[in-house]
C-alpha cells in the first residue's frame, strides 16, 4: 500500500515532501523515492530502505525546487531495491511518475514497448505508464491528452503523480481504485494518498473518485473526467481529524481501519493474481502429495484451502503446524511432493524451516505471502501474492481474507486444468468471487449492531465458535481473534464435536456463536445449534436461511454467497465482535500482549 505525496508552491518542495512521507510511514514500505523540478531539469533521488536513512544518505533534503512528488514503495512487483523504487522516468528524461497500485495489463504493454525500441530500467509494473505516456506525446503536442490516451490503455488499480519538464507549473494526479485525495492551501497546492501527509499545512481537502484526474498549480486546481477529458466539480471538505486520527483514516484504531479496508485488499488480490494463476495452477497440477504448511491465522485459511482443493480439484492435503512438520513428516517428503507455505509476513521462523526441509528433501514449494521479496518469495519455487497491502494491528484481518481469495482463485483454477468439475460452476464461483467485496461492505454495514452485541457479552469469561465443513476453519479463526485482544477465553471447534466432550462446559449464558451457511451441512448445525440451546447456552448465528432464527438469541443474518466462499464474507463479524469486546474491556486491540506481529523466532 505504497504513499504519495505532491507539492506545489512556494515552500521548498523536499521539505513538505519529506514531511509528508513521514507521516504516510504507517501504511507500511520498503523503499522511497523523490522527484523535483528546477530550470525544467528532473532532480531525482531513490532507494531501498527508511525515510530516516534515506534522507541522510542521498540528501532529501538538499533538492532544489517548489514543485515535486515523493513516495513510499510497497513492493507489488520487482523486488525491494534502489532501481525498483519510484519515481520512474521515460527514455527522454523529461516525464517522471510514482505509482501506488497493480497494472493487470502491464507484461502485454511491456512487450509492446520494447519491441518499439523503450529502454526499462526496472522490474515494475509502474514503469510502463511513464514510457505509454512519452509514446503519446509523440502524436500530440498537449501533455494532457497524451497522459490521458496513455492511462485509458491500462488495467488495474492505480493512482499516480506525474511531473514533466515541458510544463513547469503543474502537477498531475490521478484515482483509479486507489486513495488519492487533494489538499488545497493559500498559494500551494498538495496531493497525497491519504490526508495526514499534508495536514499540517492544510485541512481542506477533495478526495478523488476512481477515474478522475487532477491538474494542479500552486494558485489553482482542476478535476477532470479521465474517460472524457471533461471537467468535474468537487466539494471541498474541511478535515476535522487530528493528525494521529487522519493517519487512521478516522478510526479509532489500526485494526478497526484494516477491517473496512478488506472489500478494497480482496479486489486487489483479484486483480493481482488474474494474469498469474493459470500458469501457477498448471505447475501444480501433477502432484497428489501435497502439504499445506502454515501457523495461527495462516494456518486456518490453510484449512480452508484443504476443503476446497478437496471439493474443486479432488485433491487432499495435508494442513500441518509448520512448526511440527519438520517432526511429522521429514521421511515422506521427496520429489513427488508439493509443499504450500502460507505466511504473511514471509518471515515467519516456523515456516521458513518447513519450507527449507522440503527444498533439502527436492520438494516443489509453493509461497502465499503479503511481502514481496520476504524471505518465503525467495526459498520459494514459485509465489503467489496476497496483495493486502502493510497491515499494522498485530490481529490479522485483511490478510486473512485475501490469502482465502487466493486459495480459492488457485483451487479453482487447478479444478479447470484437471477437468474435475464442470466448467459452468467454476464460472459461477469466479463470478461469485467478483461480488464478495461488495458482500463484505454489506456486511460491515452491521458495525454498530455487532457493538451492542459486545457490549451485552463483555462480562462473558468463555466462548465456543462451531461450524462444520468449510465453515470449522471459521469457527477456529473467530476464536482465535477474540483470544488474541480480548484476552477471554474461547474454543473453535467442529460441531459434530460437541457431544465428545465439550458439551459438559455448557451452562445457562455461556456464549456459542454458529457459523450456519446454507449449504451442505445446514440441516446438522440447526441439530448442533438445538442441542447447545437445550443447555442454556447464549446462540449467536451467522447465517442466510430464516430457520435459525428460530433457534438463536442473536441472529445476524448474512448474504448469500456460495458456500465454498462463506469463510471470506462470514468471518468479518467475527472480526468485529472481537475487536468491540477487545475496546469495551479496555484493550489496545492494535497491540494484544504477549504477541508480534511477525514470529520471527521458533
Amino acid at each position: 500500500m505504497c504513499g504519495i505525496i505532491g507539492y506545489i508552491g512556494n515552500r521548498p518542495a523536499c521539505e513538505v515532501i519529506v514531511k509528508g512521507l513521514k507521516r504516510l510511514e504507517y501504511r507500511g514500505y520498503d523503499s522511497a523515492g523523490i522527484v523535483t523540478e528546477e530550470g525544467g531539469e528532473l532532480f531525482i533521488r531513490k532507494g531501498a530502505g527508511k525515510i530516516d536513512e534515506l534522507t541522510e544518505k542521498l540528501g532529501f533534503l538538499k533538492m532544489p525546487g517548489r514543485r515535486g512528488i515523493g513516495h513510499t514503495r510497497w513492493a507489488t512487483h520487482g523486488v525491494p531495491s534502489d532501481v525498483n523504487a519510484h519515481p520512474h522516468t521515460d527514455c527522454t528524461g523529461k516525464i517522471a511518475l510514482v505509482h501506488n497500485g497493480i497494472i493487470e495489463n502491464f507484461a502485454e504493454l511491456k512487450e509492446e514497448l520494447l519491441k518499439r525500441g523503450h529502454r526499462f530500467e526496472s522490474d515494475t509494473d509502474t514503469e510502463v505508464i511513464v514510457h505509454l505516456i512519452e509514446e503519446e506525446l509523440e502524436s500530440t503536442e498537449s501533455f494532457e491528452e497524451a497522459m490521458r490516451r496513455a492511462l485509458l490503455k491500462l488495467k488495474g488499480s492505480f493512482a499516480l503523480g506525474i511531473i514533466y519538464t515541458g510544463e513547469p507549473d503543474r502537477l498531475y494526479f490521478v484515482r483509479n481504485e486507489s486513495p488519492l485525495v487533494l489538499g488545497i492551501g493559500e498559494g500551494e497546492n498538495f496531493a497525497a494518498s491519504d490526508v495526514p501527509a499534508f495536514l499540517e499545512y492544510t485541512n481542506k481537502a477533495i478526495f478523488l473518485d476512481d477515474g478522475e484526474y487532477a491538474i494542479l498549480t500552486k494558485d489553482s486546481y482542476v478535476v477532470k473526467n479521465l474517460d472524457t477529458g471533461e471537467i468535474v466539480e468537487k466539494p471541498v471538505h474541511e478535515i476535522e481529524w487530528t493528525l494521529e486520527m487522519a493517519e487512521k483514516a478516522g478510526f479509532p484504531h489500526f485494526m478497526l481501519k484494516e477491517i473496512y479496508e478488506q472489500p478494497g485488499a480482496i479486489r486487489d488480490a483479484i486483480h493481482g493474481n488474474a494474469d498469474v494463476i493459470r500458469a501457477v495452477a498448471e505447475e501444480i497440477a501433477k502432484y497428489e502429495k501435497i502439504f499445506i504448511v502454515a501457523m495461527g491465522t495462516s494456518y486456518h485459511a490453510g484449512l480452508v484451502g484443504k476443503y476446497l482443493f478437496q471439493r474443486l480439484a479432488r485433491k487432499v492435503p495435508i494442513v500441518e503446524d509448520a512448526s511440527e512438520f519438520r517432526y511429522e513428516f521429514e521421511d515422506l517428503i521427496d520429489e513427488n511432493t508439493l509443499v504450500i507455505a502460507i505466511t504473511q509476513s514471509g518471515e515467519t521462523a516456523d515456516t521458513l524451516a518447513a519450507m527449507k526441509l522440503a527444498k533439502k528433501k527436492g520438494a516443489k514449494v509453493l509461497a502465499i505471502v503479503n511481502v514481496v521479496g520476504s524471505m518465503a518469495t525467495r526459498i520459494a519455487d514459485l509465489t503467489l501474492y496476497t496483495h493486502a497491502g502493510p497491515e499494522i494491528g498485530v490481529a490479522a484481518t485483511k490478510t486473512y481474507t485475501t490469502q482465502l481469495t487466493v486459495l480459492t482463485m488457485l483451487a479453482v483454477e487447478l479444478a479447470r486444468v484437471l477437468g474435475t468439475v464442470d466448467e459452468d460452476y467454476l464460472n459461477e464461483l469466479e463470478n461469485g468471487l467478483k461480488s464478495v467485496p461488495e458482500m463484505v461492505e454489506s456486511v460491515l454495514k452491521y458495525d454498530g449492531g455487532l457493538r451492542e452485541l459486545a457490549e451485552s457479552l463483555a462480562e462473558k469469561s468463555d466462548f465456543f465458535y462451531i461450524g462444520r465443513g468449510i465453515s470449522v476453519p471459521t469457527a477456529l479463526e473467530g476464536a482465535l481473534k477474540l483470544k488474541e485482544i480480548s484476552y477471554i477465553h474461547a474454543e473453535g471447534l467442529s460441531a459434530g464435536e460437541l457431544k465428545h466432550g465439550p458439551l459438559a462446559l455448557l451452562e445457562d449464558g455461556v456464549p456459542v456463536v454458529a457459523i450456519a451457511p446454507s449449504g451442505r451441512t445446514l440441516d446438522k448445525m440447526v441439530g448442533n445449534i438445538e442441542e447447545s440451546r437445550a443447555r442454556g447456552a447464549f446462540i449467536i448465528t451467522l447465517g442466510d436461511n430464516e430457520e435459525l432464527k428460530r433457534v438463536s438469541n442473536a441472529f445476524i443474518e448474512m448474504p448469500e454467497v456460495d458456500e465454498l466462499l462463506s469463510p471470506i464474507v462470514y468471518v468479518v463479524p467475527l472480526q468485529l465482535i472481537a475487536y468491540h469486546l477487545a475496546v469495551l474491556r479496555g484493550n489496545d486491540p492494535d497491540k494484544p500482549r504477549n504477541l508480534a506481529k511477525s514470529v520471527t523466532v521458533e
